[in-house]
């Protein structure tokens, strides 16, 4: 059986509709969310698509397409009937740490020459895995350890954060 359907008693098929989300709303002024959606950090740029609420129902992100979405955005239908928050999803990262700000600092400016998102904090990089960036920050002496949490990288200079 597809996602999204149940089967009855009598054998009939009965389909759950498709919540197509295409508002952001005000978080002050918005309902309480019933719904979680945890997404990546990239699937946050795509305001188009199908996705997956924590509990698994389907929904269609239809939002205009102006800025990116963010931890704690909150969504609704047309009708504002049913309003879903974004969340971020757990990411496979790389935690970079190294023995001096500079160090630090330099590492954060090699990465950014090559447009990787950061997530920047006083003592550590966060960055997605990558072997071939661990072998660099390794070869520069950085301490690189995995783990896996949200990811918030930085939305860098040019990138708008829009809310109605």
């Amino acid at each position: 059986m597809a996602p999204g359907q149940a089967r009855s008693s009598r054998g009939v098929v009965v389909v759950d509709s498709l919540l197509v989300l295409e508002q952001r709303l005000d978080a002050v002024g918005a309902a309480p969310a019933r719904l979680q959606l945890p997404l990546t950090a990239d699937q946050r740029l795509v305001l188009r698509g199908r996705r997956r609420t924590r509990c698994g129902r389907e929904v269609l992100l239809q939002l205009p397409r102006v800025g990116v979405l963010s931890p704690g955005d909150h969504l609704a239908d047309a009708s504002r009937s049913i309003v879903v928050e974004v969340t971020a999803a757990s990411e496979d990262l790389m935690r970079v740490r190294a023995s001096s700000p500079l160090a630090l600092l330099q590492a954060a400016y090699h990465l950014g020459n090559r447009h990787v998102a950061l997530e920047l904090h006083e003592q550590g990089l966060l960055l997605p895995r990558d072997s071939v960036l661990e072998s660099m920050l390794r070869g520069r002496g950085l301490d690189v350890t995995h783990c896996a949490q949200p990811f918030n990288p930085e939305g860098g200079a040019y990138q708008k954060h829009h809310h109605p």
